[in-house]
């Protein structure tokens, strides 16, 4: 391991429990089914990567993952774990590993897209399933980047990407319209590859995000980098 690397966890989730309210999904209650990370540096190159199903709830709350946003990707999912290609785990021994891999490469460095979704699913799952005993996934010392923000301060701010979105009708609704930064759209702008659509599986969508937060650090423009 080369010390003077900058590590980085790059991770995403994949939630149920999604609440229906005033015809809006209500995330805030999300519980993990799927967790995906690898570590990288700033140039996006991976140096490992694990892929979690976590067994509480993918299993044990069936009912649930019924109504999960994605229940049609349910038989993907078994049929990667009877290949091997995922790993059923407890929500804890996910935990574990993810710590244990932080302190294998030295780091206190997280980073996902629309972080705080990623860490309030995680904290809300980690409660949940441990009845408030634990209520942080990670300590209070990680320090955990946005890569939605980042990409808001550096590819949003460029002409070439708001008329691709103008041109693509991938601008928000809003009164004073602007580019949508979603994970799939920045992907397809980076990629040149407009028919991409995001997997919505963990560690598939880590490795596309991976690649936004190294676009980001090529722009070498100031940036805000942490959720809090």
């Amino acid at each position: 391991m080369d010390k003077r690397i900058h590590y980085i966890i790059t991770l995403d989730t994949e939630t149920c429990n999604g609440i229906m309210t005033d015809d809006k999904l209500d995330l805030s209650d999300s519980l993990v089914y799927d967790l995906g990370f690898a570590v990288v540096d700033k140039r996006g190159k991976v140096y490992e990567t694990a892929s979690f199903v976590i067994k509480e709830v993918f299993y044990g709350m069936t009912d649930v993952m019924q109504s999960a946003y994605y229940a049609s990707k349910i038989p993907q999912y078994e049929a990667d774990i009877t290949n091997g290609k995922r790993k059923v785990v407890s929500f804890y021994e996910a935990r574990k590993a993810i710590l244990s891999t932080m302190k294998k490469y030295n780091t206190s460095t997280v980073a996902a897209h629309n972080a705080g979704f990623d860490i309030r699913a995680l904290n809300t799952t980690q409660r949940y399933l441990t009845k408030s005993k634990y209520r942080y996934f990670f300590p209070f010392s990680t320090t955990v980047w946005c890569t939605l923000k980042m990409a808001r301060q550096t590819v949003g701010k460029q002409k070439s990407y708001r008329l691709f979105c103008e041109m693509n009708g991938y601008m928000t609704k809003h009164k004073v319209p602007q580019p949508r930064l979603t994970a799939e759209i920045l992907h397809r702008y980076l990629s040149g590859d407009d028919t991409f659509d995001e997997s919505h599986t963990g560690l598939e969508d880590v490795l596309i995000e991976k690649n936004i937060l190294a676009h980001c650090f090529r722009q070498h423009k100031k940036m805000i980098k942490t959720l809090y």
